[in-house]
């Protein structure tokens, strides 16, 4: 999330904190909203609430096998938060940055390195949920009632 996209009257104030004080403000941001991101993502929602598609039933599943939680990995070790002056930034990194695009936008995508395509289900993994904007709005406004 970038500054540039918060309303008019709070860019105005923030214009007016220091670039130190801009940067402090971000790195809060990043962290709560990357809290955020991995509540949502291991809750199995999208950002306006609904669950995620389910997952398609394997032809030859093992019995008694125990399944992971979808992208569990992703929100923990590949989900990072980064700041600067500018803004707050939410991102995926490494390999798992492609897998989450396939499913972020719906896309088809091979199911092993020689196996069949498949066009995977759209489960939003990153975006901006109600909570996630209330959030973004107390924690400026807290840093500008502390300029104050």
């Amino acid at each position: 999330m970038s500054f540039d996209r918060l309303e008019p009257w709070m860019q105005g104030l923030l214009e007016q904190l220091t670039a130190g004080e801009r940067r402090n403000a971000a790195r809060e941001l990043a962290q709560a909203l990357r809290q955020g991101q991995r509540r949502r993502i291991a809750a199995q929602l999208n950002p306006d609430g609904s669950p995620y598609a389910p997952r398609k039933p394997r032809l030859r599943a093992q019995a008694g096998r125990i399944r992971r939680s979808m992208f569990a990995k992703l929100r923990g070790r590949y989900l990072q938060a980064e700041s600067d002056a500018q803004g707050a930034y939410i991102s995926i990194t490494g390999r798992a940055a492609r897998i989450a695009l396939v499913h972020q936008e719906g896309r088809e995508d091979a199911v092993s390195p020689r196996g069949p395509r498949v066009r995977y289900a759209q489960r939003q993994i990153l975006g901006l949920s109600d909570a996630d904007e209330n959030t973004v709005g107390e924690i400026l406004l807290a840093h500008l009632a502390r300029r104050l």
